[in-house]
């Protein structure tokens, strides 16, 4: 199992160790374990001439993915996923940092 970062349908950047559904050869799903929902704030500031000039410090904040459940490992279909990608390490960091509270 890896620690991944994964584009949903939704929009919605989630991070999580994932396993994946395979039957035969073909995968069908992926099984997301703690997954944490990743969430950027970019600061923006207006300056007089009303442009916008944005910081390139970006907060960024982690939040149980579904917050009524106290299931840790839930199942999405292969279709729901955009993308996979390699988080970045401080990513990771925090996640497990947030996961081995």
């Amino acid at each position: 199992m890896s620690i991944k970062l994964v584009l949903l349908k939704s929009g919605e950047q989630v991070i999580s160790e994932m396993k994946e559904l395979v039957s035969g050869e073909k995968v069908h799903g992926y099984v997301l374990v703690n997954p944490h929902k990743v969430q950027s704030n970019r600061a923006i500031v207006l300056t007089e001439e009303d442009s916008v000039v944005q910081d390139r410090n970006i907060e960024i904040t982690l939040s149980q993915w579904i917050l009524l459940t106290d299931e840790r490992e839930i199942l999405i279909p292969k279709d729901w996923i955009v993308t996979i990608v390699e988080p970045l390490k401080s990513i990771v960091e925090m996640y497990q940092e947030k996961v081995n509270e």
